[in-house]
């Protein structure tokens, strides 16, 4: 080990977005502790990555208790004496199709477990990032298209996924109150709708479940009609923005991470069809609660604070994770209750 490794710390590590920013973090030279306990994420999403020692992996649910120090598979990370550096906070279910089922879940992780790894960051003097999200602000409107950071949410604390957007509210409100009292740096990444390879199947996720059926030759299930609006950015460019964020100035804290172009989601099933040389054609059924339109996030500070802003193309972006769920195709399908 070097001493100028840092040792960083994932929740939710082994989850879409966060299996990408271990793989990065690992790519950059750094210690990787990563804790997932697999309630809405799955193993393959990180098992190229446990041959590497500088990676160390933690079954464990942060809404129980845990210290770090007292497992001898961290070893290695010698926590005691080197501590923790960074902590990506992104752990939460995000299950669409089953959403009902992670509720309770859902509520504590953005309470209980958010207590639990701001504690944590306390202990160690850590530099701590929430993966926030963009339900903060609430629904798209004619009136509330563009959100930047400053903007007020509008959210209904008392719907059916209330546990999550509000919950990822309170989590913020945890975060900002234990900089107040504790002297934390912290940094909060309002995360718009991401895509790419490691997306859940099945599940309502609408870009694999597209990609599947195309490839299979079936119909294209799009929740509600074929006005549904929303934007999209690969996932290595929300990875590249949460660690511009992790590594910017102490006083920027809080900034929107995703794509402001606005996309007809037909219009991608299409696409996706076509890219596919498929068959199948789109059908619509009743929206799904935890899958709904929301707003384009203002990406002004992120170009100004973090030179940040996405790069891969929706084109590509597409082709890379068709590519992926053609390579791996039967090993996702089988990993999954059907």
């Amino acid at each position: 080990m070097e001493d100028r490794q840092k040792n960083v710390l994932v929740t939710g590590g082994a989850g879409f977005i966060g299996s990408h920013l271990c793989e990065r973090l690992l790519k950059e030279g750094n210690r990787v502790v990563c804790i997932d306990n697999f309630s809405t994420s799955r193993e393959i999403n990180i098992t190229q990555l446990l041959q590497n020692p500088d990676f160390g992996f933690l079954r464990l649910d942060i809404n129980e208790e845990f210290d770090l120090e007292s497992f001898s598979e961290l070893r290695y990370f010698q926590i005691p004496f080197h501590g923790i550096q960074e902590i990506y906070h992104l752990a939460t279910p995000t299950t669409i199709k089953k959403f009902d089922q992670y509720k309770i879940q859902t509520l504590l992780s953005n309470s209980v477990g958010t207590q639990h790894v701001l504690d944590l960051a306390v202990k160690h003097g850590a530099k701590i990032l929430l993966g926030s999200s963009s339900v903060v602000y609430g629904g798209r409107a004619q009136d509330r298209l563009i959100f930047r950071e400053e903007d007020e949410g509008i959210v209904d604390h008392l719907s059916p996924r209330a546990c999550y957007d509000e919950g990822k509210r309170f989590a913020e409100t945890m975060f900002e109150t234990y900089r107040q009292v504790h002297g934390i740096e912290i940094k909060i990444a309002r995360i718009f709708r991401t895509y790419g390879p490691r997306m859940p199947l099945f599940d309502g996720h609408l870009i694999p479940d597209f990609i599947l059926d195309a490839i299979e030759g079936k119909n294209l299930v799009l929740y509600g009609d074929e006005t549904f609006k929303t934007s999209l950015c690969y996932v290595s460019d929300v990875v590249d923005g949460l660690m511009r964020l992790m590594h910017s100035e102490e006083k920027v804290r809080i900034v929107n991470v995703g794509s402001d172009v606005d996309v007809l989601m037909k219009d991608v099933a299409d696409k996706i069809i076509a890219m596919t040389e498929s068959t199948s054609s789109v059908e619509f059924q009743p929206d799904l609660p935890f899958l709904t339109e929301l707003g384009l996030p203002s990406i002004r500070r992120a170009k100004e604070e973090l030179g940040w802003l996405p790069l891969v193309r929706l084109e590509d972006g597409l082709k890379k994770t068709i590519d992926y769920v053609r390579a791996n195709k039967l090993l996702l399908t089988s990993s999954y209750e059907l």
